[in-house]
């Protein structure tokens, strides 16, 4: 017969501990976003992946339904302006780019049926930095096509924590 390992009692104790310290450090997932108002409309231009990316969001993200038409909805957000900029940073010898800054602009506001503002005209930039390299061209355009993808994703969850702060008044 064979004799059982039990795990010290001060390796026990360890293990019960760093399991209390995790469930009491308040971690929880983020869930549902609790918007204030039960329909929004997004006017924003019918091509704008930025506006079919906030309502994806809204939609599966809340329970905040995203109406077709302004008259239908309590709430209309305005994508008034979405803007990809970039810049040269830096160069090299011979005058050859080393770094670029791309930016992300998205301006917008949120107004009621009786065009009342909850949220003024507000802007979310962002901003990346990224090395460039002429004998890698064509990866440099995929890296900068990824970082703008990127920063549309940002923005999208900035306008919607920005959502959930709006305060409608009645």
């Amino acid at each position: 017969m064979r004799a059982r390992h039990f795990p010290p009692v001060s390796a026990v104790l360890m293990m019960l501990t760093a399991t209390a310290l995790l469930s009491a450090c308040g971690f929880q997932l983020r869930g549902q976003a609790t918007l204030p108002f039960e329909t929004l409309f997004v006017q924003a231009s019918p091509t704008s992946p930025f506006a079919l990316q906030l309502r994806r969001a809204v939609q599966s993200g809340s329970s905040t339904r995203i109406t077709e038409r302004a008259d239908q909805a309590v709430a209309v957000l305005q994508v008034l302006n979405e803007l990809a900029e970039k810049e040269i940073l830096s160069l090299g010898s011979g005058g050859r780019v080393r770094e670029f800054q791309l930016r992300y602009r998205v301006s917008y506001r949120l107004t009621d049926l009786r065009n009342r503002e909850h949220i003024p005209a507000s802007e979310i930039v962002l901003r990346r930095d990224y090395s460039f390299n002429d004998e890698q061209a064509l990866s440099k355009e995929a890296e900068e096509a990824l970082l703008y993808r990127d920063m549309r994703e940002d923005a999208v969850q900035q306008l919607v924590r920005r959502l959930q702060l709006a305060k409608l008044q009645s």
